[in-house]
């Protein structure tokens, strides 16, 4: 098996290189009164930053890319619609599985991100025969949790560095693994949640699949509902869930905050455009798209 190790060497940094870039002269200014000790930090990080881009995209070049339309037969462009009927069988599906499957989130983040990077790293040379090597490292905090207050974590695609911004109990290891794939070279959205997903489901690890379980459901969830917080409460009421499920559903879709609500929704028509000029169908990839994908993908191994 080939080995290709991607070094990221930015994620092993105590803080965010890019983050220190942008806050040192604001710091410098406040502390000191002066702007440049902060310059002179913020071209140091940027300098060490780029350095580091510079070698990870080195190695990425030498990794063979999943065709997911040739794997798979769906990619981005290629997708089924998944009827309205399919779905409200599929949320009853996974409802039951994840009642079977439930186990508390006891494991450190630490641990769990190991584990998922084991799992993700195995999926993908599976299918490509490299075994693509990247940093586990995790951050709690970026500023891009500011930027976009609605999102569950980030990936900086030139450095590698990957923040989960919220405790999302059960959800954590696929929200892990999404970000990973980023890390691994898959930029689409629906590309890291369709990957995450599938390393999961198939790891035999029961909190890891319980992990994508939960991710589908609430996708499946959020679709239906046309993402309205309190028609999903409302759908969720509906389930024969275990209590300890239900109450993490409820908190993933809690009505947003303040700031969440006010900068969120400037934010994610900006996102959502970004998506589109990059070749992705936008913020739908997450959800729709994602479970169209799987839905694609089990209808045609079924008609095989």
């Amino acid at each position: 098996m080939e080995r290709i190790k991607i070094p990221n060497p930015a994620t092993y940094f105590p803080l965010s290189l890019a983050d220190v870039s942008i806050i040192a002269p604001i710091a410098s200014r406040l502390v000191l009164g002066a702007t440049l000790p902060g310059r002179i930090v913020s071209t140091a990080a940027l300098g060490i930053y780029a350095g580091s881009a510079a070698i990870d995209w080195l190695k990425r070049a030498d990794a063979r890319k999943i065709d997911f339309l040739n794997v798979f037969g769906a990619d981005v462009h290629n997708l089924s619609p998944m009827p309205v009927e399919a779905r409200e069988d599929d949320v009853r599906a996974q409802a039951a599985r994840l009642n079977e499957l439930f186990r508390p989130m006891d494991r450190p983040r630490r641990q769990l991100a190991m584990d998922v990077d084991h799992h993700l790293t195995d999926y993908i040379a599976g299918i490509t025969g490299q075994r693509i090597e990247t940093s586990t490292e995790i951050r709690e905090f970026m500023i891009a949790s500011l930027i976009f207050p609605f999102a569950l974590g980030a990936a900086d695609p030139l450095s590698g560095d990957v923040a989960i911004f919220k405790n999302t109990g059960i959800l954590e290891p696929h929200v892990i693994a999404h970000e990973f794939s980023h890390r691994k070279g898959y930029f689409k959205e629906l590309e890291a949640q369709a990957l995450a997903y599938l390393a999961l489901t198939g790891s035999e690890d029961p909190m890891l699949a319980q992990a994508a379980a939960a991710e589908r459901l609430d996708r499946q969830l959020w679709v239906l509902c046309e993402h309205d917080p309190a028609g999903y409460n409302e759908r969720l009421a509906g389930l024969d869930l275990r209590q300890e499920l239900r109450d993490v559903f409820h908190v993933r879709r809690a009505k947003p905050r303040v700031y969440e609500s006010a900068v969120g929704s400037v934010v994610k028509e900006m996102y959502d455009a970004r998506m589109k000029m990059t070749g992705q169908n936008g913020l739908s990839d997450y959800d729709e798209g994602f479970t169209n994908f799987l839905y694609t993908v089990e209808r045609q191994t079924a008609e095989a």
